[in-house]
């Protein structure tokens, strides 16, 4: 890939679109512009999980400045993920054809813990180097992360279903804030966190940080109000709680620190900060300036120096499941072979298509270490649900449809991609012209066939013909085939 002195990340939050511009100056990156513009694209999600038509209008109004920014860069320079309310909106496909069509670049729709890993990426580049182990934590507009690392190694990653945006608009509807209120939704954060906290305690932290815009608005807050010095306290925090309590309402006027853009969407943030220092008995926080769009940068940055996590992944998941390396090696030659045959006179370094296909033919075979017998059905289930670090939803999507069309019908590859916001092993995953036909069984792919026989006349010979083949015979009744063939739920990888 070529040299790129300057990149670019857009994040798509569920309550701001930030753009970031850095420079690379041997191997750091320093942010040359920033432009935000707040959106509420969370907020605009209806109850059925779709972003109305009125967010969609801000949301391109506002892709469409960050375009006119992003004027002449190279398509390998940009980088533009999705978050939250991406991930859930029914509609999302649809609006992100839209997105980036305004946009001129493609954009990614990344899991929750892909987010934390890059959130933690950015925070940690932007604090002193140290060996200790640090907490991070990001309230963002839809999901909350928390991250446990060392150095700017993540080793801890979760991400819950809870922030800012949401939780204003389901507790505090109106802008109203009372104490039955405040309780209700800092329970609803201790009963998201209930299922974590053992494991975050155990793993320990020798420093608590706090990142983007809900932490940077709060510590304004305490500082102008005289609650805390410097960072967020838990005893600042209780006098901000009391405050808006006391106020029944997040007003600028009568708050000193409090931006105009932030009023709407305080409570909701400092009752879910109440419940993380609460639960994880924390006393102090300092706070970061960095946050996800930093670390995409750094995690873009990486990907132009030949240090791409992707390519680390792959080499896990080939370790974890045992891959054959020489068979995988084999693969690999003939499918690129093959590609560039195909393709004379391209740019090998930056065809996203072949480093696709190389990762495809390397992982192609996992799923062996589950069971032989429709193993491309376990492996492109594995690739779609599991958390492939630095890989987007949509990425491993394809890479598992890749998998997938390796044996039998080259159709798959035909079919649309699942919808970003559905797990891709799901129904969203069937072919579009088999969705909606009969009921689907799930079954496990080891004992999966397709049966579309006919059960008259023949019944006799296709017995027969069954006998001879052993155990076999048990499975002679007519199933659907789903998609990857894969009963939902985990799959459980070996040791």
């Amino acid at each position: 890939m070529a040299k790129q002195e300057t990149l670019a990340a857009v994040d798509l939050g569920s309550n701001s679109f930030h753009l970031l511009i850095g420079r690379v100056v041997e191997h750091q990156i320093y942010p040359l512009d920033a432009v935000r513009e707040v959106v509420r694209l969370g907020g605009g999600l209806t109850v059925d999980k779709r972003i109305d038509r009125a967010t969609q209008a801000a949301a391109l109004e506002a892709l469409a400045k960050f375009a006119e920014r992003l004027h002449g860069f190279a398509r390998q320079s940009v980088r533009a993920v999705g978050t939250n309310a991406l991930r859930v909106a029914k509609n999302g496909s649809a609006f992100l054809r839209e997105a980036r069509a305004v946009l001129g670049f493609p954009i990614e729709v990344i899991s929750g813990r892909e987010e934390a890993r890059l959130i933690y990426l950015g925070v940690a580049h932007s604090l002193p180097a140290s060996s200790a182990r640090r907490l991070v934590l990001d309230i963002g507009g839809g999901s909350t992360e928390l991250i446990i690392g060392t150095g700017v190694e993540p080793r801890l990653t979760e991400s819950l279903y809870m922030g800012c945006v949401s939780y204003s608009l389901k507790f505090f509807s109106g802008g109203r804030i009372d104490k039955p209120r405040m309780k209700a939704a800092e329970l609803a954060a201790r009963q998201e966190l209930a299922s974590i906290v053992r494991a975050y305690r155990e793993a320990g932290w020798e420093e608590a940080v706090g990142s983007s815009g809900t932490a940077r608005s709060i510590e304004s807050i305490l500082r102008e109000n005289g609650f805390a010095a410097q960072g967020i306290t838990r005893e600042g925090l209780e006098r901000l709680r009391a405050l808006l309590i006391k106020e029944e309402a997040a007003e600028p006027k009568r708050i000193a620190g409090l931006r105009a853009n932030r009023a709407a969407v305080l409570p909701g943030g400092v009752a879910i900060l109440g419940a993380l220092l609460d639960e994880l008995a924390i006393e102090a926080l300092t706070v970061s300036d960095s946050a996800l769009r930093h670390g995409v940068l750094y995690d873009l940055l990486g990907r132009v120096e030949h240090r791409d996590m992707r390519e680390a992944s792959v080499a896990e998941f080939m370790r974890r499941y045992h891959v054959d390396t020489a068979q995988a090696e084999r693969v690999r030659r003939l499918a690129l072979t093959i590609y560039d045959a195909l393709t004379p006179g391209a740019e090998r370094d930056e065809d996203a298509e072949r480093q696709l296909l190389e990762w495809a033919a390397r992982l192609a075979e996992i799923g062996l270490s589950i069971a032989h017998a429709q193993y491309h059905k376990h492996s492109a289930y594995v690739l779609s649900n599991a958390d492939m670090p630095g890989f987007s939803r949509m990425e491993q999507a394809r890479l598992a449809r890749l998998v997938l069309a390796h044996r039998g019908k080259l159709g798959k590859m035909q079919d649309g991609l699942p919808h970003p916001a559905q797990p891709v092993g799901g129904a969203c995953a069937l072919p579009a012209r088999r969705r909606g036909r009969g009921r689907l069984r799930h079954r496990p792919a080891a004992g999966l066939a397709r049966r579309e026989r006919a059960v008259g006349g023949r019944a006799g010979k296709r017995n027969r013909a069954l006998a001879r083949r052993g155990d076999e015979a048990r499975r002679d009744r007519p199933v659907r085939e789903e998609s990857f063939g894969v009963k939902a739920g985990r799959v459980t990888a070996p040791p």
